[in-house]
C-alpha cells in the first residue's frame, strides 16, 4: 500500500501510447496467469471477509494463515501473497536478518525503510524464505510492494538499471516457487518488465493521468488489479472500463470496505 507521489514525464507517456513495448520472454510454464479485467479484493488490514465475490484476493502473506487461503481456494478463489520487497519493516518476523548495511531512509511509513536494492546477494535469500513462506501457506501469486526505490530519496545511488535487476530477481523467485508475481507501480519501467511478470497492480493512476500507461499489460491480457482512494468511481471507472483495467475505490487502509467499478 503505497499511494503514489509523482506522475510520470510526459515523454513516458507518449512512448507507452506509440507502443514503445519490450518483446515479452518466454516465462516458465504452470503458474496462474489472471487475465486482464479480472475482479479482485484487495485487503491488508483487519479480519480477512471471505465472503466478497470475486475470483482473485490480495492479502497480506504474513498476518494470513493457509488456513485462510485454504478457505479462499475452496471458494473458488485465487490468493495473491502481499509482502514487502524494496523495505525493511520493523514489525515483522524476519526483520533481523536483513543487515543494517542495507537499511536507508525511511519511506515515510512507521517502521519502514528503503533497502539498498543493488546488494542482490544479500537480499536474495531473505526475500527467498518470504516467498518460500507464501508458497508454504499456498498462495498462487506474489505482489512484492516498494518496487520503485530508484525513483525515491533512499540513500543509496540506485539507477534504473539496478531497479530492473531487482525487479526481475524478484519475478525469479516467485516464478521459481511456481507462482505468478505482479509488477507494484513502477511505471517507468513497464516497457522494459512486462514480459517478466504477470499481472500488475497499481495505486492512483487516474489521479495522476497515468492509465494509459498500462496498455502493454492489457494488450498482452495481464490483469492490471488498479485502486484509487480519493476519486468518486463516476470520475475514472469510465477510462478504467475503456483501458481494461480491473479497478475499485478502497479506503487507504485497504480494510474489507470496497466499491468496484
Amino acid at each position: 500500500m503505497r499511494p503514489r507521489l509523482r506522475p510520470p514525464t510526459a515523454l513516458l507517456l507518449l512512448s507507452v501510447l506509440l507502443g514503445g513495448c519490450a518483446t515479452a520472454p518466454q516465462q516458465a510454464e504452470g503458474h496462474w496467469r489472471p487475465h486482464a479485467r479480472t475482479a479482485w479484493q484487495w485487503q491488508l488490514s483487519g479480519k480477512i471477509d471471505t465472503g466478497v465475490d470475486v475470483p482473485v484476493y490480495d492479502i497480506d502473506g504474513f498476518e494470513n494463515t493457509a488456513a485462510t487461503v485454504r478457505r479462499l481456494h475452496a471458494d473458488g478463489r485465487k490468493v495473491i501473497c502481499y509482502i514487502n520487497a524494496g523495505a525493511w519493516e520493523d514489525f515483522r518476523s524476519d526483520r533481523a536478518a536483513f543487515p543494517s548495511s542495507v537499511l536507508g531512509k525511511g519511506n515515510g511509513w512507521d517502521g519502514e525503510r528503503w533497502l539498498d536494492i543493488r546488494r542482490l546477494k544479500v537480499l536474495r535469500p531473505i526475500l527467498a524464505k518470504r516467498f518460500d513462506m507464501c508458497r508454504a501457506k499456498g498462495f498462487d501469486a506474489v505482489e512484492p510492494d516498494q518496487m520503485d526505490g530508484y525513483t525515491n530519496d533512499t540513500g543509496f545511488d540506485l539507477t534504473a538499471a539496478h531497479q530492473l535487476a531487482f525487479n526481475r530477481m524478484i519475478a525469479e523467485l516467485a516464478h521459481d516457487r511456481g507462482m505468478a508475481v505482479g509488477l507494484k507501480n513502477d511505471l517507468e519501467q513497464i516497457p522494459e518488465l512486462v514480459g517478466d511478470v504477470d499481472f500488475a497492480v497499481n495505486e492512483q493512476c487516474a489521479e495522476f493521468d497515468e492509465c494509459a500507461l498500462y496498455k502493454p499489460f492489457i494488450k498482452a491480457d495481464k490483469a492490471v488489479f488498479h485502486v484509487e482512494y480519493g476519486l468518486p468511481t463516476a470520475t475514472f471507472c469510465p477510462t478504467a472500463k475503456r483501458l481494461g483495467l480491473s479497478s475499485m475505490l478502497k479506503h487507504l487502509s485497504l480494510d474489507a470496505w470496497r466499491r468496484p467499478c
